[in-house]
C-alpha cells in the first residue's frame, strides 16, 4: 500500500516539475530582449521598402520577428502619443509639443537617426521632362497656372510628404484645384505612369528599390531634377547629392522607440545605425547616417599567379 501511495506521489511530482519546465520554456520562448521576440513596428509609409530589407536581415541574424505597420505620419504620431505604438519609423524627429507630452506620461523616447532619403518627383515618361523648379511647384500650391505642371499628386493627405512640402513651401495643401491625394506612393507612382503631365510626390526609396511587382511601372515615369528658389543648377536626388547637400528636398529618418525598457525597439534601433544595417542603407541609394567601415587587408609579399 505504501509502495503504491510513492509511486503515486512520484508521479504526480513529475508530471508537475514536467508542467513547469514546460511554463518556463514557453516564458522564455516568449520573453522579449534587443535581440529575441517578437515586435510590432509602425512604419512611415513612404520608406517602407528599405526598412523591409532591414527587417530580412535583422530576422534572419537574431530570433526576432517584426511586424511591420505602414501608415500615415500623423497615424503614426497619434499611434505613439495613444500608446497604440511603442516602435516607430519616421521621416523626422518629435516636435517640442509631442516630447512634452510624452514626459507628461514619463516616457523619455530614445530617437536614432539612421539614414536620408529624399523627396521626389515624378513625372510620365512620355512627356520627356526630366527638370522641376521648386518654385514652379510651390506657386501651382498657390494657385498660379504653371504650363509645366498639369496637376499634383501626393499619397495622402496625412502622410509625411504632404507636411514637408506644405512646411517647404509654406502653403497648407488641402482642396485645392488640380491637387490630388491618394492612398500610398505605389498608387501615386501608377497612377502618374498612367496619366501625361502629372507630377507625382513620392518618397524617393520607392523608385530605388520598388517591389517586383511595380518594376514595371516604374520604368514609365522619370525622376525630375529639381531646382532650388534662387539657384540656377537642377539636381536628381541621388546618393551624391544627397551627401554634398545639392538636393534640395533631403529629409532625415529616424526610428523612434518609447518602450522604456531593454526590447526589440533598443536591438532594431542599433542595428539600424549599426555597420549592418547602415550598408544596407548604403546599397539602397539612400544615404546612411554614417559611412560603414571598409577593410583593407595589407600583404608585405605579392605572390604571382603560376599559369
Amino acid at each position: 500500500m505504501m509502495n503504491k501511495l510513492v509511486k503515486t506521489l512520484i508521479g504526480f511530482f513529475l508530471l508537475f516539475l514536467l508542467f513547469v519546465l514546460s511554463c518556463q520554456k514557453k516564458t522564455e520562448d516568449n520573453e522579449e530582449t534587443i535581440l529575441k521576440g517578437k515586435a510590432t513596428v509602425y512604419v512611415d509609409e513612404s520608406i517602407v521598402p528599405i526598412i523591409e530589407d532591414e527587417e530580412a536581415v535583422f530576422e534572419t541574424e537574431y530570433k526576432a520577428k517584426l511586424h511591420l505597420v505602414p501608415k500615415s505620419e500623423k497615424e503614426i504620431v497619434n499611434a505613439l502619443l495613444n500608446d497604440t505604438a511603442k516602435i516607430a519609423i519616421l521621416t523626422r524627429t518629435l516636435s517640442k509639443k509631442e516630447l512634452n507630452a510624452f514626459s507628461a506620461k514619463k516616457i523619455t523616447p530614445r530617437i536614432t537617426p539612421f539614414a536620408t532619403d529624399a523627396v521626389a518627383f515624378i513625372k510620365n515618361k512620355t512627356t520627356n521632362d526630366s527638370l522641376i523648379a521648386l518654385q514652379d511647384v510651390i506657386d501651382f500650391l498657390k494657385g498660379k497656372s504653371v504650363p509645366t505642371i498639369k496637376g499634383l499628386v501626393f499619397d495622402n493627405a496625412n502622410s509625411s510628404t504632404v507636411r514637408y512640402i506644405s512646411e517647404v513651401s509654406g502653403v497648407t495643401i488641402a482642396n485645392q484645384q488640380n491637387i490630388f491625394s491618394l492612398k500610398t506612393n505605389e498608387e501615386v507612382i501608377k497612377y502618374v505612369a498612367e496619366n501625361t503631365g502629372m507630377v507625382g510626390v513620392i518618397g524617393m526609396n520607392w523608385i530605388f528599390q520598388p517591389p517586383l511587382d511595380l518594376e514595371d511601372v516604374v520604368k514609365k515615369v522619370n525622376v525630375l531634377a529639381v531646382k532650388d528658389r534662387n539657384k540656377s543648377e537642377y539636381f536628381f536626388p541621388t546618393q551624391d547629392n544627397l551627401a554634398i547637400g545639392k538636393y534640395p528636398l533631403a529629409r532625415h529618418l529616424y526610428i523612434v522607440n518609447c518602450q522604456g525598457y531593454s526590447g526589440l525597439g533598443m536591438g532594431f534601433g542599433s542595428f539600424l545605425s549599426g555597420e549592418r544595417g547602415q550598408r544596407i542603407i548604403l546599397k539602397s541609394g539612400l544615404l546612411p547616417e554614417r559611412t560603414p567601415g571598409r577593410k583593407i587587408m595589407i600583404r608585405n609579399t605579392i605572390t604571382k599567379n603560376k599559369n
